[in-house]
């Protein structure tokens, strides 16, 4: 108990002495790590988005904006140079109202499908074939009327759980 309150003190006092720092100087220093890493982006109308995949598990395109109702197309590129069966992608669409974890989990036993569940498939928008390293696909739909935010992932046994998602953010 005596080394638990000798912690609690010297944390609490660790504070002492020091100058208080003008408001501005906080904001300033608050705003800096959002400003040091944007986000990757892309606004479509009407376009093609390219999204490249990497052996790091990451899609290098992590927002897509789209007006409701508009079409779009979606290219994913597989940049890495790992074999398909250890590192392939895709880019799979989810409605607004599927639970991606789900979806990611059922998917890692969906081999023989690409990784796309059937008893999910009512939960997907629109998906790219399963790519190797230097492959690509595209995907052409018609953005969901509803504005929104809508989850794209690779479906891949744990890409989704180490980032390999992003957001179809659907405006009026």
């Amino acid at each position: 108990m005596l080394p638990l309150l000798a912690l609690g003190l010297t944390i609490s006092l660790s504070g002492c002495g020091k100058k208080e720092a003008p408001a501005a100087d906080h904001a300033a220093h608050a705003a800096a790590p959002a400003e040091a890493a944007p986000a990757a982006a892309a606004t479509a109308a009407n376009e093609a988005v390219v999204i490249e995949a990497n052996d790091q598990m990451k899609f290098n395109v992590t927002k897509v904006e789209a007006k409701a109702g508009s079409s779009i197309t979606l290219t994913l590129k597989n940049v890495g140079k790992l074999p398909k069966t250890a590192m392939g992608h895709n880019l799979v669409v989810l409605k607004q109202s599927a639970n991606a974890t789900q979806f990611a989990t059922a998917a890692m036993g969906a081999a023989a499908s690409e990784y796309i569940p059937a008893n999910m498939a009512d939960q997907v928008i629109a998906h790219t074939k399963l790519l190797g390293p230097g492959e690509s696909d595209s995907i052409t739909f018609t953005v969901p009327s509803e504005p929104g935010e809508y989850v794209f992932l690779c479906s891949f046994p744990a890409h989704f759980m180490a980032g390999m998602k992003g957001l179809l953010v659907v405006t009026e």
